[in-house]
């Protein structure tokens, strides 16, 4: 190994490229951009991922039926009348709170469903969003009681002015 060649090639501060500082510098006039196009005007910008080159784009080539409700449709976590059972003592009350320390309602929902699924033996306070009649039943049947948690009431909004009376 030859020691005076070993730092050969590598340079430890590599100055700045300056452009546009006359033709002398090698960097001057166009700047290395070249004569016309896209990227040779300041503020051009790169197309987009989804860009085609001009072609009509996938998402405008392809058929669009039918329509989502997912923008409205309203998620609510299912819970079973088994899961009840085994996660709750008997006199317990069971709420959103309580469903998410036993780790049934874990995640993000707009309410919490109740269904009969399975069988109950203990007597418990549910506090929920909605119940299907099977779990009620059996709720009831071993002397808890079911509170229905009722929706946020929809905001009033006066969509028409009243009309001022017209002289005749």
């Amino acid at each position: 190994m030859d020691l005076s060649t070993v730092h050969q090639g590598i340079h430890k501060r590599k100055p700045k490229k300056r452009v546009g500082r006359g033709v002398g510098s090698g960097h001057g006039k166009t700047s290395s951009r070249g004569a016309k196009g896209q990227w040779a005007s300041a503020g051009a910008k790169k197309p987009a991922s989804l860009f085609e080159g001009g072609q009509m784009p996938l998402f405008r080539r392809i058929p669009k039926r039918g329509f989502s409700n997912a923008t409205w449709a309203k998620t609510f976590h299912v819970v079973n009348v088994r899961d009840l059972n085994d996660a709750f003592a008997d006199g317990a009350t069971v709420d959103a709170e309580s469903l998410k320390k036993a780790g049934l309602a874990n995640g993000q929902y707009d309410g919490i469903r109740i269904l009969g699924e399975g069988e109950l033996t203990k007597r418990l306070v549910v506090r929920a969003h909605h119940f299907s009649k099977s779990a009620q039943e059996k709720i009831t049947a071993k002397g808890g009681t079911v509170e229905v948690i009722p929706p946020a009431k929809k905001p009033v909004r006066n969509k028409m002015k009243p009309r001022a009376a017209k002289a005749k």
